[in-house]
């Protein structure tokens, strides 16, 4: 493998990485994001046969849907504990245990509540994995392109989405819809879970072979062992960098939660609300509602099942196209400015959107029950507003604050603070998606109108109180 390296800020020791080996291990622990992707959206194809097989009220589909949701906030409360207690790698292996165990229980679920544990399992492998990747490879990247690092989790986690949402297409084109038979007897939506099981056996086998985080180690007191990994990482200027994390690692006690507080032991330190409320900002403008619920959504406005599923799928390009647009940018116009300009934009589409449902009239869908219809025009410019705000969420917010939470906390509290953060997050999402179905059957406009004010706080919250970190180093964030 061929060797370019990229100098970091100047030091006594100037510091070069090892670009592609930096690469290579943060596209593996980006995998985690791959599965968080899929876990999460592998049920937007399969949602409909669902109710049907089972017999499921509305509320109890959204929830259904939403209880993932309940083990990702679990999984990433205690992924960070268990990250500063067993290491990075190891925790992306239980993650990969955990999604494999959801695949293969959900793909064979007897009912509703059986189909709800295993979703809650497959989510306490979603919330390990979106703390362990952001945490990881922020401490394994050149600081002047970590950002583009950091980026690769959400590009993960958008290609997840998108193959979820194309392999559901594609199992319930070959079966005829979804709820039909296909190979062996099994229904199609019970093939759409059980395709999760190639990505996550491949995330753990792959997790066994990268280093663990140099940083983990000098945490740890295994000077050696951190050394040999810089070594790896870093052509130069690893003596320097040990002297660094060594200076703001307290290795004469455990990291714990008291870290986190401010000063006076009563509250959390600014930077800690800072990243909870940016996840909280993150789902409170009803992303995942695009991705939980679109197939649903666009059916209930006159789309039929297949071209419905289709949109998703375009949709989940988009959101890889614009991915890729802000890995090039992030660490040449910073994480504030690309996190205004996707809150703008969103404001703008997710308006566009709630009008548009504002013109809607009752009629018959095509599954014969009265839903809201939108006239051609109308639906036209709905779709393209949807595209236009997973544009703007994509090329900004879906990345960006991934990265943030996974660089703006100083060594002591990073993992800590980011589970706390990821939970918060998760905690959110399940209230928006949950909320999703009710809200939706009072009044669509509503809906869209509530995601767009979010958006609005979203840009007022980025302006008044979130940093600048492009280009610092881990060390420099305190």
């Amino acid at each position: 493998m061929s060797t370019q390296n990229v100098s970091a800020r100047g030091s006594d020791e100037e510091e070069s990485f090892h670009t592609g080996r930096v690469v290579i291990i943060s596209l593996v622990a980006a995998l985690g994001g791959f599965l968080f992707g899929f876990d999460t959206a592998v049920i937007n194809g399969a949602v409909d046969a669902v109710q049907e097989s089972f017999g499921m009220s509305a509320g109890l589909t959204g929830f259904v849907v939403s209880s993932a949701l309940l083990g990702c906030i679990a999984g990433a409360y205690l992924a960070g504990r268990l990250a500063d207690r067993w290491g990075r790698t190891r925790v992306m292996v239980l993650a990969s245990a955990l999604f494999t165990l959801s695949a293969v229980g959900s793909g064979f679920a007897f009912g509703p509540w059986d189909l709800i544990l295993w979703r809650v399992i497959g989510g306490l492998g979603v919330g390990a994995a979106s703390v362990i990747a952001p945490a990881y490879i922020a401490e394994v990247a050149p600081p002047s392109i970590r950002g583009r690092l950091g980026s690769l989790q959400q590009l993960a986690i958008v290609s997840g989405i998108f193959v979820a949402l194309l392999s559901d297409a594609w199992l319930a084109a070959v079966a005829g819809g979804a709820i039909e038979e296909l190979w062996l007897g099994i229904q199609a939506w019970r093939w759409m879970f059980l395709t999760e099981l190639v990505p996550a056996i491949t995330y753990g086998v792959l997790a066994l072979m990268i280093p663990e985080s140099p940083r983990y180690l000098l945490a740890k007191g295994l000077v050696g062992e951190a050394r040999d990994v810089l070594r790896t990482i870093q052509s130069s200027g690893v003596d320097n960098r040990i002297k660094e994390i060594r200076a703001t690692v307290r290795e004469d006690r455990k990291r714990s939660w008291q870290d986190m507080l401010a000063p006076s032991g009563r509250n959390l330190l600014p930077i800690v609300w800072i990243g909870i409320v940016l996840s909280v900002f993150q789902q409170a403008v009803g992303i995942n509602v695009i991705f939980y619920y679109s197939t649903s959504l666009w059916q209930s406005v006159g789309f039929t099942e297949e071209d419905a599923l289709t949109q998703t799928v375009i949709t989940s390009v988009t959101n890889i196209v614009v991915t890729i647009v802000a890995i090039a940018l992030i660490d040449k116009i910073g994480r504030r400015r690309l996190l205004i300009t996707g809150s703008v934009g969103m404001t703008v589409s997710l308006a566009v959107m709630s009008l548009m449902f504002s013109t809607a009239t009752m009629g018959a869908g095509v599954d014969g029950e009265l839903s809201p219809q939108l006239g051609d025009t109308q639906g036209l410019v709905a779709l393209i507003a949807a595209n236009g705000f997973v544009v703007f969420f994509g090329m900004s917010w879906g990345p960006a604050v991934w990265v943030l939470l996974g660089e703006m906390f100083n060594n002591r509290i990073r993992t800590a603070a980011l589970g706390l953060a990821a939970a918060a997050q998760w905690l959110a999402n399940f209230a928006i998606s949950t909320a999703f179905p009710p809200m939706a059957e009072f009044s669509l406009t509503f809906t869209y109108g509530f995601y767009a004010v979010s958006a609005v706080l979203s840009l007022l919250f980025v302006a008044k109180f979130v940093p600048e970190t492009t280009g610092r180093s881990l060390e420099d964030m305190e």
